[in-house]
């Protein structure tokens, strides 16, 4: 069996939920349970930090990975969805799960997961758990696939949780209400284990307090409690000057960076209580080389100078009200010219809401990405007519982006967005080029 081999079989015997969506979504435990015991409970072989909420995860998890190998730990990170290649999802200090580790763990297990029908997601965290065992990992940064409650990486006994922020996303599994999906995510809140929520309000900030009291475990608000005082933009870089005088470069500069410096700081903070010996120098090495370091991918980054062209992965409203605030100050700039966006989205997120949000003076190129959840072009441009957004149609990311490239100015910007599939097919096709 080939890698290519191997991931097709894993796409087609469990179902990808950024495919088909609610098919491929298991709730519960059980199947993880078993797994996990065929492989001899793997993720109790290391140490794990778990991180969950509706947006910032990866930046999060990314630049803990990136901070703790500065410090010299050997550090598991597993992420999703991955937006090239599935093996982006399973890495270790930075390098991806090898192909020809896909390849066994299919071709030697599947006689044993077959009869369990176990998800997409179920299987990539079995294969995540048992290579970080298989490599020796001091520690691993576990993002939470969907939820957390009934999350599969909820398995794990973490040495601290991280719940990032809570917003409208995946309401159809986790309520339709801001405490409901709280609940949710604070189900990876476990019997005293110190947890760091980034941002909360007063919806979501009694939830997490009552769960944290139930489990007797120590709780800090990031936000009422900031270590970051600023974050300027200078030179490409977000500059973040915490409560202690230290500036750090961070290599994230989008918007949201903000907000989750202060949260990866803060949980620092309290893994340098817990004992792990991380100095100020690795914090910054960490910020300044994040993508560097871990291959992350896809966070307000620029693709191309000339025209400049960024790409995000935001893909819900609770994401898309710092692109906005973004988009916005760049085009108050007395110099620039005009805001070309290349836009998709899925057909189960918050459509309206986003579209709502948008800027009205820039030109629009409505594409859908490659995936069977996408909304068809034609559908989000009349939807979009409706908010006063205007532009034109093109079937695949690569016409929308190519149309935006030879209409853009010099002074003129190009956005691709509104899902992470449209950048993942950004990626797919013009990486080859």
């Amino acid at each position: 069996m080939t890698y290519n081999q191997a991931t097709e079989y894993l796409f087609t015997q469990a179902p990808l939920f950024q495919n088909i969506g609610s098919g491929a979504y298991k709730e519960g435990l059980e199947n993880t349970r078993a797994l996990d015991e065929h492989f001899s409970h793997p993720h109790t072989k290391f140490k794990t930090i778990h991180v969950a909420g509706t947006n910032g995860k990866g930046s999060t998890s990314h630049t803990l990975a990136a901070i703790l190998q500065a410090a010299g730990y050997k550090v598991g990170l597993y992420t999703s969805p991955h937006l090239v290649d599935f093996r982006e999802r399973i890495r270790v200090n930075g390098e991806c799960i090898s192909q020809e580790a896909v390849v066994e763990f299919v071709t030697k297990h599947k006689s044993f997961f077959e009869p369990l029908h176990p998800s997409f997601f179920e299987l990539a965290t079995a294969m995540a758990f048992n290579w970080f065992a298989q490599q020796g990992v001091d520690i691993a940064v576990i993002e939470v696939g969907l939820g957390g409650r009934l999350d599969c990486t909820n398995i794990i006994t973490p040495v601290l949780s991280v719940i990032t922020n809570i917003g409208f996303d995946h309401m159809a599994f986790l309520g339709n209400t801001l405490a409901a999906i709280a609940s949710e995510k604070a189900g990876i809140i476990k019997p005293g284990i110190p947890v760091v929520i980034g941002e909360s309000n007063a919806e979501t900030a009694p939830v997490f307090k009552a769960k944290a009291l139930q489990e007797n475990a120590p709780i800090t608000f990031a936000h009422t409690n900031p270590v970051i005082k600023d974050s300027i933009w200078k030179d490409g870089y977000l500059i973040h000057t915490s409560t202690d005088g230290c500036n750090y470069k961070g290599q994230l500069s989008g918007e949201c960076q903000k907000l989750n410096a202060n949260t990866i700081l803060t949980a620092v903070y309290k893994l340098q209580q817990a004992g792990f010996d991380i100095s100020t120098g690795n914090i910054g090495q960490g910020f300044e080389n994040v993508c560097t370091m871990t291959g992350l991918m896809g966070r307000w980054q620029t693709v191309c100078p000339s025209p400049l062209t960024i790409c995000d992965t935001a893909h819900n409203s609770h994401g898309f009200k710092h692109i906005v605030k973004h988009l916005q100050h760049i085009m108050q700039n007395p110099e620039f010219g005009t805001m070309h966006i290349v836009f998709g989205m899925v057909n189960d997120k918050d459509i309206s809401t986003v579209l709502s949000m948008l800027p009205k003076n820039a030109v629009y190129y409505f594409t859908q990405a490659s995936v069977k959840r996408a909304l068809p072009c034609n559908e989000l441009a009349a939807m979009a007519k409706t908010y006063n957004l205007d532009g034109s149609t093109y079937q695949s990311v690569e016409q929308a982006v190519s149309a935006a490239t030879a209409a853009a100015g010099k002074n003129d910007m190009i956005y691709i967005g509104g899902s992470s599939f449209v950048v993942a097919d950004y990626f797919t096709t013009f990486a080859r080029k």
